[in-house]
């Protein structure tokens, strides 16, 4: 009785092991596109807001419309829209691979979001006395970023953690991953351990993204 909840058959070590390395990549890569994008708009969306070091009503308003209307939208229903784009970019609509389209746009709009509200923090004052001395734009973002670097590392943690759970939800329309092993060989097929140990490594993964994320969290606080 203990097996069939808790012991993992050697044969499905390795499944277990594949499967986990396709969600390592699905989630790695969609972070890296999602992160690079999300900081790009979640810049534009902040310094175009009215008061903002470069205000511009029109480019606010329609990133903001994008960023909205994107986040609307359940995960699982914005894969299937995607599926047309994910075929067009990769050649396929289903896979590991496709399945990196549809998490990466959806964590794009989130991540501005997170950029654009850690760079709100960011003290007034400070920035008027970057421009009093005579700073470009640029300069100035960078000493946003900079400012703002703690919270913008809290971004990344929870974009990243996210993605491993959408990644999960892709993989019940054929993405792969631990989420496919989980619904097809755990649920499916009626072998709980397979879920069970699909979950564990979930958590697992969670537990080491939010704790290195704390660590550099206070690194910076602590060094910069």
């Amino acid at each position: 009785m203990l097996e069939q909840y808790f012991i993992l058959p050697s044969y499905l070590i390795q499944t277990l092991w594949d499967s986990t390395l396709e969600t390592l990549y699905m989630v790695g890569v969609s972070s890296i596109v999602a992160l690079f994008f999300g900081l790009i708009v979640g810049v534009i969306l902040n310094v175009t807001k009215s008061g903002g070091i470069l205000p511009c009503f029109w480019l606010n308003q329609i990133l903001g419309w994008f960023v909205n209307i994107t986040r609307s939208f359940p995960f699982i229903i914005l894969i299937i829209l995607l599926l047309p784009l994910s075929k067009f970019i990769v050649g396929q609509s289903y896979g590991t691979t496709a399945a990196i389209v549809p998490l990466s746009l959806s964590a794009i709009p989130f991540v501005a979001r997170l950029i654009e509200g850690a760079l709100d923090e960011v003290d007034d004052g400070l920035i008027e006395a970057t421009q009093s001395m005579g700073a470009n734009e640029w300069s100035i973002i960078c000493v946003m970023l900079s400012e703002a670097l703690p919270s913008i590392l809290n971004a990344i943690t929870t974009t990243v953690i996210g993605l491993i759970g959408y990644s999960a939800i892709a993989g019940a329309i054929g993405a792969g991953g631990l989420g496919d092993l989980a619904i097809r060989l755990g649920y499916q097929t009626f072998m709980p351990n397979v879920l069970f140990w699909a979950v564990v490594v979930i958590v697992v993964m969670v537990q080491l993204v939010q704790t290195l994320g704390d660590l550099c969290v206070k690194w910076v606080k602590k060094y910069r």
